[in-house]
């Protein structure tokens, strides 16, 4: 095992997509990530967010788990985006065979291999998962490939690992603009031993860059997450902008709606185009032979999208404006007679 950590690609490298083609970074659409592009309008801060320590009995967590729908405060933990979460949970698991999805968020297979854990593919579509596999993660609905597994799955596969001692982490962090998704969740049911949800409120709520998250589980479990993250891993000001955000139904309501049609819409212009688009709200993805050569195309136009190897693909997510969808349309129609 290395002893350096392998870093892991990601989407919204866009300062690197302008050097490598030569063009100005505010010309780029950036279709990289599932970030919502209308963010969450967050209120002027208080001058104590930035001027007092985080504080745990700011009621965050309590807040976390209405909107959640978890059990109650003692099964959330905020963290420093869900991130940090992945990150430090293999150390806590006894080192085993932890099943992960071939493609999905590339970060939780080097986690878990770095621990000393084995990691071997995951079959999403098993009735049982095979006997020598003690953990398992599910990225629920995947990234990226959009495939949602039903809770009944998730359950019966909690219980086949927890009857071994093991446990199942479900990543949830594309759920929230996704019905189908929060109807599949596992956000109530993290009082079972063995079982741990992660959840972000930077993908639907706009709001990565405020690098706060959740991880929901066991109070056990959590208290050892918490000693290994160390104190005050959610900054003052994340802490006000996220709890407005969760406070602010009226608004989720109305981006969700926003959301639905703008992902019918992604996913009704890549068909059009001749590919087979598997989407949520928030993004589509597309499984493609030529996909070098469509990114490539793409950027060739200012617009930078994220690629993957096995199987070769492309991910879209949701342009800002209308001038970005006009300018999309365009480009990609392009890109398709460039590539033939």
């Amino acid at each position: 095992m290395s002893d350096t950590p392998r870093m892991v690609a990601h989407g919204g490298n866009l300062h690197e997509a302008a050097q490598r083609y030569g063009i100005g970074w505010a010309s780029w659409i950036d279709l990289s990530t599932g970030i919502n592009p209308h963010g969450y309008p967050v209120p002027p801060l208080p001058a104590a967010a930035w001027r007092r320590l985080p504080d745990d009995g700011d009621g965050f967590a309590a807040c976390a788990a209405r909107y959640y729908g978890a059990p109650d405060a003692q099964h959330v933990l905020p963290v420093a985006g869900s991130q940090a979460a992945i990150r430090a949970l293999p150390a806590l698991l006894s080192p085993a065979r932890v099943a992960i999805a071939a493609l999905t968020y590339g970060e939780y297979a080097p986690a878990f291999a770095e621990a000393g854990h084995t990691v071997v593919p995951l079959d999403i579509g098993a009735h049982t998962l095979p006997h020598d596999v003690m953990h398992a993660v599910v990225v629920n609905p995947n990234n990226p490939t959009a495939t949602l597994v039903a809770r009944d799955t998730l359950l019966r596969w909690h219980a086949q690992l927890a009857a071994r001692g093991g446990t199942l982490i479900v990543d949830e962090a594309f759920a929230d603009a996704y019905p189908q998704a929060r109807a599949e969740s596992l956000a109530d049911a993290v009082n079972l031993e063995g079982l741990v949800v992660l959840r972000s409120p930077g993908k639907f709520f706009g709001l990565a860059g405020a690098r706060c998250g959740f991880a929901l589980a066991r109070p056990a479990l959590l208290a050892a997450l918490r000693a290994r993250l160390g104190a005050w891993t959610v900054s003052g000001p994340a802490r006000h902008a996220v709890t407005h955000a969760f406070e602010d139904a009226a608004w989720q309501a109305s981006m969700r709606e926003r959301l639905a049609a703008d992902g019918a819409r992604l996913a009704a212009l890549l068909s059009a185009q001749g590919f087979t688009p598997h989407a949520t709200p928030l993004y589509a993805w597309i499984a493609e032979p030529r996909a070098a050569q469509l990114q490539d195309a793409l950027a060739a136009r200012a617009v930078w999208t994220r690629r993957f190897e096995t199987p070769a693909s492309l991910r879209f997510g949701l342009p800002a404006s209308e001038e970005e969808w006009q300018r999309f349309t365009s480009a990609l129609a392009q890109a398709v007679q460039v590539i033939g």
